[in-house]
C-alpha cells in the first residue's frame, strides 16, 4: 500500500521509552490491518468470538495501545474517510487481491501447506464497517481519541502534526511523508519478535523514526520533488513509470527539477497529473477535532470485550491495569496523565 520509496530514507532506530509523553497520531486502516494480519492462529484463521465475529483488532487495540499507554505515549487514532475518485483503480485491484488470496488460503490449507495458508491469509485481511464501529467503541471505553478524517487518514495525521496537535504520525506506509509529515515513526504497532515469512527466522523489530526536512535535505531535494519522486514510481492514484525504481526516479527528478519536465523529456504522461499532485500538496483535512485523552471505563472495556467477544477476564484486567498505571515515567498519577 502507499508509495514503495523507503529504500531513499534514512531512518532511525528509536526505543519506545523516547517516545514517552509524545502525541502519535496513528494511521488507523494501516495499523488495523497490521492486527488482522498478524493476530492469527496458526492455520492463518484470525481469532474470532463465539459467533464467528473476527477479533484480531480488537486483541491488537487493547494489547498494544495498552502497552504504549505505559510507555507513556498518548495514542489518537485516525480514520479514513471518503477516498478520491482517483483511488478508484487502486482500490478495486486490492479487493480483487484479497478475493485471490481467500481461494489461495482455503487451497493451502487443503493441500496441508501451514506455512503458505498463513501467508495467504495475510494477505486476505480486509476491513469492514463493523470492525471500524468495534474499534471505535473499544478506543471510546479506554479513554483513547479517534478522528474521522475527510479523506485520507495519513493526511489527516500528517496535518495534526503539522498543526503541533500531535508529534508523530504512526504508520507503515511513506505517504504521510508525501503530505508533509514532519516526523513519522514506523513499527508501533508491530514491535517484538517477528517471524520471516517462509523461514524459521525470528527478528527483533524496533521502532524507527523517520525525519522529512533531514531526508530533504539529505537528498537535495524539496517536498515537491519528493512527490515528484513518488509519482514516478507509482501511487495510490498512478501506477508510475515503467522501469524506474526510487533511486532512478531521484536521479531524474534531480536531472529535470520536476516530473513535468521529465515527462516532456521522456515522451509520456501522467493522467490527472496535478489532480495528484494537489492531492498530496493541498490535502483535504479538517481542523474540526478535539483530542482528549480520558479515564479508562474498566467495566466497559470487560463488558464489551469479555461478555460480548469471549475474551479471557483475567487477561483483560491485566491490560486495563496498564492503563490506570504509568509505571514506566516515575509512579505519575492519572491525575497527572489526563
Amino acid at each position: 500500500m502507499g508509495t514503495d520509496i523507503g529504500e531513499l530514507l534514512k531512518k532511525q532506530s528509536v526505543e519506545i521509552s523516547e517516545l514517552s509523553h509524545k502525541v502519535v497520531a496513528i494511521d488507523a486502516y494501516n495499523t488495523l490491518y497490521q492486527f488482522l494480519s498478524i493476530i492469527r492462529q496458526r492455520d492463518g484463521t484470525p481469532l474470532k468470538n463465539s459467533r464467528g465475529q473476527t477479533t484480531s483488532h480488537l486483541s491488537g487495540i487493547l494489547y498494544r495501545m495498552s502497552s504504549l499507554i505505559e510507555n507513556g505515549i498518548k495514542p489518537v487514532f485516525v480514520f479514513d474517510g471518503k477516498p478520491s475518485p482517483l483511488k478508484n483503480q487502486t482500490i478495486e485491484k486490492r479487493i480483487s487481491a484479497r478475493e485471490i488470496a481467500a481461494l489461495k488460503w482455503e487451497e493451502a490449507k487443503e493441500k496441508g501447506l501451514p506455512e503458505d495458508a498463513y501467508m495467504y491469509a495475510q494477505a486476505s485481511s480486509r476491513i469492514t464497517q463493523e470492525i471500524i464501529d468495534d474499534s471505535k467503541k473499544l478506543l471510546i471505553t479506554m479513554g483513547i481519541p479517534w478522528v474521522d478524517a475527510p479523506s485520507e487518514g495519513e493526511a489527516q495525521a500528517a496535518h495534526m502534526v503539522i498543526k503541533g496537535d500531535a508529534d508523530y504520525v504512526a504508520s507503515q506506509d511513506y505517504d504521510s511523508l508525501l503530505f508533509g509529515a514532519p516526523l513519522v515513526v514506523r513499527n508501533l504497532a508491530i514491535t517484538g519478535k517477528r517471524k520471516l515469512p517462509k523461514k524459521n527466522i525470528f527478528v527483533d523489530v524496533k521502532p524507527e523514526v523517520i525525519k522529512l526536512y533531514e531526508n530533504l535535505e539529505e537528498l537535495k531535494i524539496n517536498q515537491s520533488q519528493l512527490v515528484d519522486i513518488a509519482l514516478c514510481v507509482g501511487t495510490d492514484y498512478n501506477q508510475g513509470l515503467e522501469k524506474i525504481g526510487p533511486k532512478k526516479a531521484l536521479k531524474l527528478i534531480k536531472e529535470y527539477e520536476n516530473i513535468e519536465n521529465l515527462l516532456k523529456a521522456i515522451g509520456q504522461n501522467i493522467d490527472q497529473l496535478q489532480e495528484i499532485k494537489k492531492i498530496f500538496l493541498n490535502p483535504t483535512v479538517t481542523d474540526n477535532y478535539s483530542l482528549e485523552w480520558k479515564r479508562p471505563d474498566i467495566d466497559s472495556i470487560i463488558s464489551f470485550l469479555c461478555e460480548e467477544h469471549d475474551f479471557s477476564k483475567d487477561r483483560v484486567i491485566k491490560a486495563c491495569e496498564k492503563l490506570v498505571t504509568i509505571n514506566k515515567l516515575g509512579q505519575r498519577t492519572l491525575d497527572q496523565w489526563f
